[in-house]
């Protein structure tokens, strides 16, 4: 994200209702489209420059837009949807009196809200202690920890801390200079999962809740693994939802294979989520750890990869990594996470980009490898932090 065009993109896609006719790219794509070397691809996505937005399932808004908005926010699910995604993203946890919230993980609340200068700083598991000499700064505060009642006080932020602070002022003033703070002074209200049902559905996307692995150890005051994968799902039908509307995500397999055996109409869109380890190579059958003939099996429909593991670099471009065909073979559905997560691309894109540095340059290789994504992996949907990028190919591609 180039610093020039940060503000007056997000007042471009947070301006009026996100209603079909007033979806909006923002200036960002064709920034994008700009910098790519000349070819087809460019040639093909600049012949639809001045096209009419339409709201696209092939994009999906990872945690809101939180390139430039408080993830897990109302505002930044609004501004998501403004950009067009079809299906956002809540990531859900409990609080101490099992209530289901949107956050990314239980403990999370010192990097993601004002917590640790609110007066519910004195229930965080690790209090703040400022950074002395070799030691970095620390805290710890979950959601477990609070009520819902107390969750709904606090103000949501940009998701950074700087370890290096000696004040909590200080801790909490860590946004990397690729995002920005201008839309979280504010504005940064909090959600329950019941609530990020309401405001998607009234926003005309679908659904894409994650279970969180707890922070603390379950069962949890009687509270078990199996209630809590069931809640989320009972939350869906208490509202009146298709289970055809909602793809519910999880790292733990074995939170999929229950909504499979329990609840069979959610599992048949239940999503598993991969992400690249250490020794991985998406080239190297020897080093992958999934065994898709199984997951298949087993009725696992929907997989999930960090997008890492689906290209690989080919001829100084992207291609389909060996991994990606085989998922695909093995009659798996994939979708990738997370484009626009990595800032500026001139470094090499950093954990995202692990497989493809090498070919990674420049802010323009975000189309160049969600083309690869889509057109040799086969990708079904790609989250994004910045949603925009995405349903702007897809719109030019023709993808629904």
């Amino acid at each position: 994200m180039r610093f020039v065009t940060t503000s007056v993109l997000a007042l471009s896609v947070f301006a009026g209702a996100a209603t079909a006719e007033q979806l909006t790219y923002g200036p960002r794509p064709a920034y994008l489209i700009d910098r790519m070397a000349d070819g087809a691809l460019k040639e093909t996505l600049s012949a639809c420059l001045g096209q009419t937005p339409k709201r696209s399932t092939f994009s999906i808004g990872h945690r809101g837009a939180p390139l430039m908005f408080p993830e897990h926010t109302e505002e930044s699910n609004r501004a998501a949807a403004r950009m067009g995604a079809g299906i956002l993203e809540c990531d859900v946890t409990f609080t101490k009196d099992h209530e289901l919230v949107c956050r990314h993980a239980q403990n999370d609340l010192h990097t993601t809200t004002d917590i640790l200068a609110s007066d519910l700083a004195d229930t965080c598991v690790t209090p703040f202690t400022p950074a002395s000499g070799d030691a970095a700064a620390k805290a710890e505060c979950r959601t477990s920890e609070v009520t819902l009642a107390e969750f709904k006080t606090l103000t949501g932020k940009m998701d950074a801390a700087d370890k290096s602070a000696t004040t909590v002022e200080g801790y909490m003033d860590g946004t990397p200079k690729y995002r920005t703070d201008l839309y979280s002074v504010q504005d940064g209200t909090l959600m329950t999962h019941a609530e990020s049902i309401e405001l998607f559905r009234d926003l005309g996307a679908k659904f894409t809740p994650e279970l969180k692995s707890p922070s603390v150890e379950m069962p949890h005051e009687g509270f078990s693994q199996e209630d809590y994968a069931q809640k989320m799902i009972d939350e869906y039908k208490a509202a009146g939802v298709p289970a055809s509307d909602v793809w519910a995500q999880s790292f733990n397999l074995e939170d999929v294979l229950y909504w499979i055996e329990n609840e069979p109409e959610f599992g048949k869109q239940a999503v598993y989520l991969v992400e690249w380890h250490d020794g991985f190579d998406e080239q190297d059958p020897e080093t992958w750890q999934e065994d898709f003939a199984a997951l298949k099996a087993q009725g696992v429909n929907f997989l999930a990869p960090s997008l890492n593991m689906l290209v690989t670099p080919k001829g100084g471009d992207y291609a389909a990594s060996a991994y990606a065909k085989a998922a695909r073979e093995a009659g798996l559905t994939l979708i990738a996470w997370t484009l626009e997560r990595s800032g500026p691309l001139t470094n090499g894109g950093g954990w995202y980009f692990q497989s493809v540095t090498d070919v990674t340059d420049s802010d323009a290789d975000y189309f160049n490898v969600l083309h690869a994504l889509h057109d040799e992996a086969g990708v079904a949907g790609v989250f994004s932090d910045w949603p925009a990028t995405v349903t702007y190919y897809a719109n030019c591609m023709g993808i629904e």
